[in-house]
């Protein structure tokens, strides 16, 4: 049975994971579909651009990956150290190549931001952010959800 990541991933202990992502109800990934001869070879194509624009955005490595015809191996290194170093502006910049901002960030970026608690805010959503950027469960949605609506 399979165990939620939170459960298992220990930066303390490794920075090293192996995650995969598979297709279900004999659905095919890549490759050609022996029942219906349908092929989603291009496909694979999409998987390995949508893991180079990934790992320019969050600090995790892709130290290896395979793509099959119904699922894919990467082996990650999560580097929370370099997540931490970086700027505010850069965690904005790597965020926002992914999601829209909020106005409030918007706001931030200009120096609009008077209000103590206005900066505040926006320093909680850009340490948000900064967490999401060393978090395999964000990388993985990220790469999953887009596989999805380019179908």
């Amino acid at each position: 049975m399979t165990r939620a990541r939170q459960n298992t991933v220990s930066l303390s202990d490794t920075p090293y994971y192996h995650c995969m992502g598979r297709c279900v109800r004999r659905a095919f990934l890549c490759g050609e579909d022996s029942v219906t001869g349908k092929s989603y070879e291009h496909r694979k194509q999409w998987i390995i651009d949508r893991l180079k624009e990934l790992s320019i955005v969050f600090t995790i490595d892709i130290c290896a990956y395979a793509v099959m015809s119904n699922h894919y191996h990467l082996v990650l290194k999560v580097n929370k150290n370099k997540a931490g170093k970086l700027s505010d502006e850069e965690v904005i910049e790597r965020w926002m190549m992914l999601f829209n901002g909020n106005l409030l960030i918007q706001r931030f970026q200009r120096g609009e931001c008077n209000a103590q608690a206005e900066l505040d805010k926006a320093q909680e959503i850009i340490d948000s952010w900064r967490e999401r950027l060393y978090d395999l469960s964000w990388f993985m949605r990220c790469l999953n959800e887009a596989c999805i609506t380019q179908s």
